[in-house]
């Protein structure tokens, strides 16, 4: 039975038992900040066993994908060396929301696995959490399940409720008792039941975990009953797969045979067992799917976990001999196995090889150095029978060459070698500290405050009274700044925007009775505190005085124009490229706007207009601008737009701007016509599968407009012609350059042949060899290099040395006829030259080119030629 049709009979098995066949949630969980990504099947439903939200069924089935390869829940290290270890599975799973609970679950997974797969009753083995009973009465008493192959399991990790048959999603949240079904592979395979000292042997496989859904666990470890009771259970597809396949190993399946298969193709690989075929196999599921559901290769976080998958298999590809990218061409050959199943990978097949492709160029250009530099330092370690690998050397991978620590690990672990990470660190946090010590110091970083929060007016007005709480210099707290200080105030009240969102700080001007202060910039020093940066103008400014707090009304006027248009942009950009579109960063300033988003392809001029012109659209359009506060819930429900990544607090603020609405704490316009003019500068590359685009509004997009109509204006005088006329003069002018540079390519040719007539009468006889140096006035390097050809076929055996100088710099080019480079060679000859002139060189034995920088010492060099070439004869 195949992959899948196994996982569509498990669905319909369900089916067939009241549940609804839902469809795998994305593996970024958007709305659940604990977890990196989603590594279960219960996780799009933890809101509904905590009681939260409300579904129209109450019983469930799904595949879903999962990755566990970051974070808490990370298989990563293992790929590759087990049999059973994935960084992407899938999870069968059936779900009970306060329906049946545990005697109608183990019914229907003895069901399933007995009847509908046939699996023997006699090579099934169970395990129970030690205090539940109920669980441990059903198996044997109901079920019929011999007593000897049931096994209760204990609080066996440590602490209470730690224990392989008690089942928590993460520190927090749902959990309760499980138990688990076991298949026995038989006797020639090493191993013992579960619970026994040989229980991490591979007999023994666990294929079904039934978790009972009993409690929600709080920060602090208390244990709160669920409201209903509910059954949470699942099944690795590719572990149930190795079973009824009859295989021992999940890369032996039919799925994960035609991904090794694939791979054997592109690395050119005939061994099938390699495990780095596996890795690859492996890993090109977990890549794609990451990359198809939103998440791009980055430093941090999602991103910085996919670049680690993706390193590695570039690094098993590159040991099995692959020096090119090749990766990306799994990508096709999964989309074969999984695509029918999942819709959306096949989507989004193009945009997931371009990525991929984008990171393996990257990759491939550093893992070279790195992989020559860390071998050399294995083979001495292996000779000298060291067993740990030098954590500097390691940084040194790292820092110089781009090979992360993770990489140098997997390598070293296949050599029995360990890395000192000890050592690795201190370097790192060394390297952190110079660079510190080097950087402009940012005040707002390692302040200590401790004091009332700072309340945010600037909303609603551009002035405001406040009274200053704290002052800093140099990073230390101070009672007063005076003329000429540069420092950080806070105040209790402030209209200044500090920065955050992409959106900068506010600059302005705090005056008070004594003295006024130039605010620079605004940045948070804690969440809700606000650090003023910038120097007193005059007087001095004390701890507890009251200030008129002024925000630059007109930086503040741009900074709207550019944030509010940022919002219409990423939605226009949704629109003509794709929903596929995401932002990874913005930067909004006064001066423009610089949006990062996810994307594969340049853009086209014409989807650069579509998007202006959709946007000044908005604009036109004039609309009102609405900001709400509510509780996340409620902003999830009206569809407002959350951006990938974010952690957002209880209650958000709703930015409604044209026919856009995000979750948003910039300052804004207060109708879209305020914008006036939006116009893209730029758009380019910045990372694998990230553009970004530069804009500007208002009056700087009119002088943009303007600059730019000046700039016609005076190409189209210069070419005596109106504007509109200019791109058809300028191509009739470079039509013309371009006859006259085939002109002039012609007239040099001909120089040359005839210089090359002058120049053989010039060749001296040195031992029956035709030796010939010369200087020709005025010949480019492409002249040379044809006179250099018309010489050798005319004097037939010969060595030549040819020369021009302009402009303070000589250029050399040496030739030897085939039948002479055994006993001169071409690059030899030249370097004699050019190290006379204040040059190098080098080439072929037959052609050779140098440079020089002393015009002046050339006769002299060159006349050195035939009894130098006569010393090699």
């Amino acid at each position: 039975m195949k992959s899948a049709e196994i996982r569509e009979k498990f669905l319909k098995f369900f089916e067939s038992k009241g549940h609804q066949i839902v469809a795998s949630s994305s593996l970024v969980p958007h709305e659940d900040p604990t977890l990196l990504f989603t590594n279960a099947g219960m996780n799009q439903f933890k809101d509904v066993f905590l009681g939260f939200d409300k579904r129209p069924y109450s019983r469930a089935t799904t595949s879903q994908k999962c990755v566990r390869a970051g974070g808490k829940h990370n298989d990563l290290e293992n790929v590759g060396y087990t049999a059973r270890h994935h960084t992407f599975f899938e999870m069968l799973g059936n779900f009970s929301f306060g329906d049946y609970f545990k005697r109608d679950a183990i019914a229907y997974a003895w069901e399933l696995l007995t009847g509908e797969f046939k699996l023997p009753k006699d090579k099934l083995w169970v395990t129970v959490y030690a205090e539940d009973d109920e669980a441990y009465d059903i198996w044997t008493k109901e079920v019929g399940v011999p007593a000897e192959r049931v096994i209760r399991i204990g609080d066996n990790k440590g602490a209470r409720y730690a224990s392989d048959n008690f089942w928590m999603m993460g520190d927090t949240g749902p959990c309760g008792p499980c138990t688990e079904i076991f298949f026995d592979h038989g006797p020639e395979i090493w191993g013992g039941p579960p619970g026994s000292p040989e229980e991490d042997g591979d007999r023994y496989i666990e294929i079904w975990n039934n978790v009972f859904m009993q409690f929600n666990r709080d920060e602090a470890g208390v244990m709160h009953p669920l409201p209903k009771p509910s059954v949470d259970t699942g099944m690795g597809l590719e572990r149930i797969s190795a079973v009824l396949q009859h295989v021992h190993s999940n890369y032996e399946i039919d799925l994960f045979q035609n991904l090794i298969k694939a791979a054997a193709r592109e690395t050119k690989v005939a061994d099938l067992d390699s495990p780095s075929l596996k890795v690859l196999a492996d890993h090109i599921r977990a890549c794609s799917f990451l990359i198809a559901d939103g998440v791009i290769p980055g430093n941090e976080g999602r991103g910085y976990v996919l670049r680690r998958i993706i390193r590695r298999a570039i690094r098993h590809g590159y040991k099995l001999g692959a020096r090119v990218a090749f990766f990306h061409r799994l990508v096709a050959d999964l989309v074969v196995e999984m695509g029918e199943a999942y819709p959306d990978l096949k989507a989004a097949q193009a945009r997931v090889s371009e990525v991929l492709k984008q990171e393996e160029d990257r990759f491939f250009a550093t893992i070279e150095n790195g992989m020559t530099i860390l071998e050399a330092e294995l083979a001495a370690m292996a000779a000298a029978g060291v067993k740990v690998f030098n954590g500097e050397t390691a940084f040194k991978l790292h820092d110089t060459y781009g090979f992360p620590l993770d990489l140098t690990a997997d390598v070293c672990r296949e050599r029995d070698v360990t890395v000192d990470a000890v050592a690795f660190d201190a370097a790192m946090t060394r390297q952190k500290e110079q660079a510190r010590a080097a950087g402009k110091f940012k005040m707002a970083a390692n302040l200590d405050y401790d004091g009332p929060a700072t309340t945010f007016h600037g909303y609603e007005r551009l002035e405001e009274r406040g009274n200053v709480l704290a002052l800093y210099k140099d990073g230390a707290p101070v009672n007063e700044l005076v003329e000429g200080e540069i420092g950080v105030m806070v105040l209790d009240n402030t209209p200044f925007y500090a920065e955050s969102g992409g959106q900068v700080g506010d600059r302005g001007e705090l005056r008070g009775a004594a003295g006024i202060f130039a605010v620079e910039d605004t940045q948070k020093i804690q969440a809700t505190v606000f650090g003023h940066h910038g120097v007193v103008k005059t007087g001095r400014l004390s701890v507890g005085q009251g200030v008129t707090a002024k925000v630059d009304a007109a930086a503040r006027a741009r900074t709207q124009r550019n944030h509010s248009v940022t919002h219409l942009m990423h939605k226009a950009l949704r629109e003509v490229l794709g929903a596929h579109v995401q932002q990874k960063g913005s930067q909004v300033d006064p001066d423009k706007t610089r949006f990062d988003f996810a994307h594969t392809a340049p853009m086209t001029a014409e989807e650069i207009r579509e998007v202006e012109e959709i946007v000044n659209a908005e604009i036109l359009a004039n609309a009102a601008t609405d900001a709400r506060v509510m509780p996340i819930e409620e902003a999830q429900k009206t569809g407002a737009m959350m951006l990938f990544g974010e952690k957002y607090g209880d209650e958000v603020r709703v930015m409604t701007i044209g026919s856009t609405r995000e979750l948003c704490g910039g300052t804004h316009v207060a109708r879209t016509g305020d914008i006036g003019l939006f116009k893209i500068l730029s758009e380019g590359g910045v990372a694998a599968g990230v553009r970004r685009i530069e804009a500007v509004t208002g009056e700087l997009a009119l002088h943009y407009v303007q600059e730019q109509e000046r700039r016609v204006q005076g190409v189209a005088a210069l070419l005596k012609a109106q504007p509109d006329e200019v791109a058809e003069r300028v191509a009739a002018v470079l039509d013309n350059v371009r006859a006259l540079e085939k002109e002039l390519a012609r007239l040099k040719s001909k120089l040359a042949a005839s210089q090359g007539d002058d120049l053989v009468a010039q060749a001296t006889d040195v031992k029956g060899v035709k030796v010939l140096a010369a200087m020709l006035d005025g010949a480019d390097v492409p002249t040379l290099r044809e006179t250099m050809d018309k010489l050798k076929d005319k004097l037939k055996s010969a060595a030549i040395v040819l020369a021009s100088a302009a402009d303070g710099k000589v250029s050399l080019i040496a030739g030897v006829t085939a039948d002479q480079t055994g006993r001169v060679k071409a690059g030899e000859l030249v370097n004699f030259v050019a190290q006379q002139v204040g040059g190098k060189g080098g080439g072929r034995p037959d052609m050779a080119q140098a440079g020089g920088t002393e015009p002046s010492k050339l006769p002299a060099a060159l006349a050195g030629v035939a009894d130098w070439v006569a010393g090699k004869l």
